[in-house]
């Protein structure tokens, strides 16, 4: 495999670095929280975000003013996206079935699937009102039947966001708070005077609210490790630098660790979209960000083959795939590891985080690996049950099950089947011994 970086970011030593350091800042916070419960919560808003209203959660007049600051196109185009993302996500919930079998007669064996009963959605707006955010996680909740839906965002340059606010409210949260960061995730998971916590945390964020939602897994559920944005673009001649170099800057302006990364084949193109790259952050205006973003984890993989494409791409695992070549099929029909895949030049990453309608929270960090974004089913749990119905039945499993228990050594599984086998067989096991065999070994 011949495989030539034409562009480096940051070194795997020096991000980790970086994150030892965001794990440190975060234990110490959400220990505070869970030691001062409102006070530290207060403080630390005060602190990062300059904000301390008499109460984080707004209500019920507060919400329907914010909503009236918007225009009734404003208004429109949420609710449109909202559609989107519901009829995608009620179209993945009928998909999800509870069932019910009798693999034996007089053994019926089934699985519901019940919606998390509390959760708590937290939507980033701190640098950028993410409005499109609330439909994916408040939304997409909803549709799953969740009963109890938190939400909570930061204020955006010191108040409240009323297309944030209008979108977790049309989409169905319940309780929605002006509170940001470690703050926000510590807040709905340990619970406060004022907040009762949440059985699960979903959403994306950046390092900080990422590694809050992983240190405090096992204590809730939480969707996946969804942190800062990532994004690749895979791409050979049929396209152009500029529309590369257009979507990879357009994912690098979400915060100053976004990584952005070109896999091609064609040096061609890869000499062309860094040019156009140091020609576009001459004239975006969020060029601060975006520049920063490409100097330190900006990246242009140079690949003789498609197989070498697939192999890096899959290697990296990123949460957006941006597929621009003559045979993007054969990348969704191969690609293993990724967040989501956008297929073909006239679809973007864009798209999918505002309005197409798959659920934009996807995994970071290479978690694609082993896990895909958040959708409907990450609100459902799959809970099986049995029961058995006869007393032949009861005898026959009983059976097997005694003699299973045995062979492992737990005598007192053993008597919980041997006491079915003599109430509902008739057999007469003597205690702490297999149940004997009725019929002949298969």
């Amino acid at each position: 495999m011949t495989v030539e970086y034409l562009k480096r970011g940051k070194s795997e030593t020096e991000r980790g670095e970086d994150d030892a350091k965001t794990r440190k800042i975060v234990e110490q916070t959400l220990a505070d929280i869970e030691a001062r419960g409102d006070a530290a919560v207060r403080a630390l808003s005060r602190k990062f975000d300059d904000y301390e209203p008499d109460s984080f959660r707004l209500t019920e007049a507060e919400i329907e003013a914010l909503i009236g600051k918007l225009s009734r196109q404003e208004l429109a185009d949420i609710r449109f996206a909202q559609a989107q993302v519901k009829a995608f996500a009620e179209a993945q919930r009928a998909s999800m079935t509870d069932i019910e079998v009798e693999p034996i007669p007089g053994v019926i064996l089934g699985h519901r699937n019940i919606p998390v009963q509390s959760v708590g959605c937290y939507v980033p707006g701190g640098k950028f009102p993410m409005v499109a955010s609330a439909h994916m996680s408040v939304a997409t909740a909803a549709v799953a039947g969740v009963p109890r839906i938190v939400a909570c965002t930061p204020p955006f340059r010191g108040e409240p966001n009323p297309g944030v606010i209008a979108a977790m409210h049309l989409g169905g949260a319940h309780e929605i708070n002006v509170l940001g960061g470690i703050q926000a995730i510590g807040a709905m998971a340990i619970g406060t005077e004022t907040l009762a916590p949440v059985h699960m945390l979903v959403g994306p964020g950046n390092a900080f609210v990422a590694e809050a939602k992983r240190q405090l897994f096992g204590r809730v559920g939480i969707d996946l490790f969804a942190g800062p944005t990532e994004t690749m673009v895979i791409a050979d001649d049929t396209v152009d630098g500029e529309i590369c170099a257009t979507d990879l800057l357009g994912q690098a302006e979400h915060g100053y660790n976004s990584p952005a990364v070109l896999v091609t084949n064609s040096r061609r193109l890869a000499d062309e979209t860094l040019a156009e790259i140091d020609r576009i952050l001459t004239i975006l205006p969020t060029a601060d960000t975006a520049s920063v973003s490409w100097r330190d984890y900006g990246e242009v993989i140079l690949c003789d083959t498609y197989d070498e494409m697939l192999a890096v791409a899959d290697d990296i695992a990123s949460e957006h795939v941006q597929v621009m070549t003559d045979r993007d099929d054969w990348f969704l029909d191969n690609m293993t590891s990724y967040g989501a895949l956008f297929l073909g030049p006239r679809t973007n990453v864009a798209n999918g985080d505002k309005v197409i309608g798959t659920n934009h929270t996807l995994p970071t960090s290479k978690a694609g690996r082993y896990t895909g974004g958040l959708w409907v089913g990450k609100f459902l749990k799959t809970h099986s049950y049995q029961k058995i119905t006869t007393d032949a039945a009861a005898a026959k499993i009983g059976a097997y099950g005694s003699r299973l228990c045995m062979l492992e050594g737990f005598v007192g599984h053993a008597e919980q089947c041997n006491l079915r086998v003599r109430r509902y067989g008739g057999v007469n096991v003597p205690y702490g011994q297999g149940a004997p065999a009725t019929e002949a070994a298969e």
